[in-house]
């Protein structure tokens, strides 16, 4: 059967740029041919240049596009599957169209997505199922966590519902702490999490098939502070084994599709712990490259975010740096119409060597006025 995609992010996250209306576009990537994908309209002028991208590098994608994010078109294709980013709507309440639509179609999967998009219900659901979580506070407002006495430091101040790194603040002292509150007044509830000392975090991402938490794929985050910026795979942590019992519960209470737990890891001497940190029950950040590199059968990549002088596709071509599907290696388009905000998301095939290689070249490539890759080689 044949699938619509609604990939866009506008209901899910409290980010306010104007780059968001852009991310709807990476859903062509892992569309088939006579798929439907939902794009914002200032897309359109893009959409030659990507699809003679995923031609040249042998994904073989839709052209059938929809100038149009509202996930309420997606009704007027019943016999079409349905993807969506984010399986519910945290900004418009539960009277918006949108809500209604969600909890028409699978109000268990609705009910489960909002339940566990609170990391304060993480964190409970961890700890029930004995789950190891960091030792974190939850509160249900700013008024509640100034009363405490036990916080502890250094920690981090975070929204119970927030994404892409919004209104999460590390705060090293009392006062730090104080002035991380004051910004989250009025805004609802919140954690107080203790900073864990981790080598580095992964994100564990599963796929609904049937009635089991499927494992998916482990990569190691690419962070930027607190906001995610890209991922690395392989990795040599796995440990499905610990969040199973939460994957498994949310399929058991409905979830479906792409959902994803993140996981922090901390190693002393030869011993190594992991503590679970929050789950993305949605497609995040990391599911697009994943699922184009299975795709293509890409064994080892990184995905990271460029800033590009250019703000067209047509403007900025790869040249031999585009992915090159004999050899395996190069460059993938992923998050592509955020070109005319000044960043795009990208693939890079090839061993850990290679990658660092691709990625100065690119960048270089992407901020220079002139010059081929090869001429920057060097650079």
């Amino acid at each position: 059967m044949t699938t619509i995609f609604n990939h866009d992010i506008t209901l899910s996250t409290q980010e306010q740029s104007d780059a968001v209306h852009f991310y709807s576009g990476r859903a062509l990537g892992l569309s088939n041919p006579g798929d439907i994908v939902q794009m914002h309209p200032r897309l359109q002028p893009e959409l030659p240049a990507i699809s003679e991208h995923y031609r040249r590098i042998g994904l073989a994608c839709t052209d059938q596009i929809i100038w149009d994010t509202s996930v309420l078109t997606t009704s007027q294709y019943p016999n079409h599957e349905t993807s969506f980013y984010f399986f519910g709507d945290v900004n418009n309440g539960v009277d918006s169209p949108s809500h209604k639509l969600f909890q028409s179609l699978d109000p268990r999967w609705c009910e489960t997505v909002e339940y566990i998009n609170s990391k304060n219900n993480f964190i409970s659901l961890a700890e029930t199922l004995g789950v190891p979580v960091p030792k974190t506070l939850c509160f249900e407002s700013t008024a509640a966590a100034r009363a405490c006495d036990d916080l502890p430091f250094p920690c981090y101040v975070k929204p119970s519902v927030s994404d892409h790194g919004v209104g999460i603040a590390r705060c090293a002292d009392p006062q730090e702490l104080t002035d991380a509150l004051n910004a989250l007044e009025g805004l609802g509830a919140l954690q107080v999490q203790q900073e864990v000392n981790a080598s580095t975090f992964l994100n564990l991402q599963y796929r609904v098939i049937g009635n089991l938490a499927d494992p998916l794929l482990a990569s190691e985050q690419i962070l930027e502070g607190c906001v995610h910026g890209g991922n690395r795979y392989p990795t040599a942590h796995e440990p499905w084994d610990l969040v199973q019992p939460i994957a498994q519960h949310l399929v058991d209470r409905g979830i479906k599709g792409v959902f994803g737990i993140d996981v922090a890891v901390v190693e002393r001497g030869d011993r190594v712990d992991y503590v679970a940190i929050e789950c993305n029950p949605r497609f995040n950040g990391s599911s697009y490259p994943t699922l184009i590199a299975h795709r293509l059968n890409i064994p080892s990549w990184i995905s990271t975010t460029c800033p590009t002088r250019y703000r067209s596709l047509q403007e900025s071509p790869l040249n031999e740096l585009e992915y090159n599907p004999v050899t395996g290696k190069g460059v993938i388009l992923v998050n592509w119409g955020t070109v005319q905000a000044g960043k795009v998301s990208v693939l890079l095939a090839g061993f850990p060597e290679e990658q660092m290689q691709l990625q100065k070249q690119l960048q270089n490539l992407l901020m220079s006025a002139k010059g081929t890759a090869s001429e920057l080689t060097a650079v």
